[in-house]
Order: structure tokens, then C-alpha cells, then sequence
């Protein structure tokens, strides 16, 4: 069973950073793409980064492309996206999910992490 969790969201001033972590269990992480999605209230599900099994292809939507970076450590199942540049437009329930941007809004997620920028 595919298990995710993800963590390190908070209140943000606009301008700050984060760093948001998942901990991939259940399946073979090192085997898949991984990527990051997100969902504010009353909004769609937007995907935002996409990353191939060894780091060596990223992916962003346009809405965060030079400010956020995804990474993964598959030694530690544990995928990141590090956010900077925040700003009120980023609140919402970060999820990662298996796969790229196709499966996204399919995949199976965790409970999210929630980011709130706000002064």
C-alpha cells in the first residue's frame, strides 16, 4: 500500500521560505517519478513539479518555476520541495504524490502540509 506523508508546512511571512518533506513507504521509490501538488480552498488541484527516478529531469509549472525546487534523497524514500519567494497566492494543502503530472490528479496522496503566507 502506498503510504505518504508529508510535513514542514506553516505560517509564512510573504518573502519567506520553506521546506516541505514526504516520506515515501509501500511501494519502490527509487523506481518513480514523484511529484509535488497543491490545493487552496475552493480551488483545483494544481500540479506544481514533477522529478525522475535519479534527479536528473525536474519539471515546474509556470506559477512556481524559479522559486520553488524539488529534490529527493531515495536512500531515505524522502522527496522535498524547497519554497522561496513566497507569497499570499502559494496558501494552500501541499501534497506529494507517485508519478508525474499525468497521474497527479489520480495518485494517491497524504494528508498534505499546509502552507499559509500571510503578514
Amino acid at each position: 500500500e502506498v503510504q505518504l506523508v508529508e510535513s514542514g508546512g506553516d505560517l509564512v511571512q510573504p518573502g519567506g521560505s520553506l521546506r516541505l518533506s514526504c516520506v515515501a513507504s509501500g511501494f519502490n521509490f527509487g523506481w518513480s517519478a514523484m511529484s509535488w501538488v497543491r490545493q487552496a480552498p475552493g480551488k483545483e488541484l494544481e500540479w506544481l513539479s514533477t522529478i525522475n527516478t535519479d534527479s536528473q529531469s525536474t519539471y515546474y509549472a509556470d506559477s512556481v518555476k524559479g522559486r520553488f525546487t524539488i529534490s529527493r534523497d531515495n536512500a531515505k524514500n524522502t522527496l522535498y520541495l524547497q519554497l522561496n519567494s513566497l507569497k499570499p497566492e502559494d496558501t494552500a494543502m501541499y501534497y506529494c504524490t507517485k508519478g508525474g503530472p499525468v497521474d497527479a490528479p489520480v495518485a494517491p496522496r497524504g494528508q498534505g502540509t499546509q502552507v499559509t503566507v500571510s503578514a
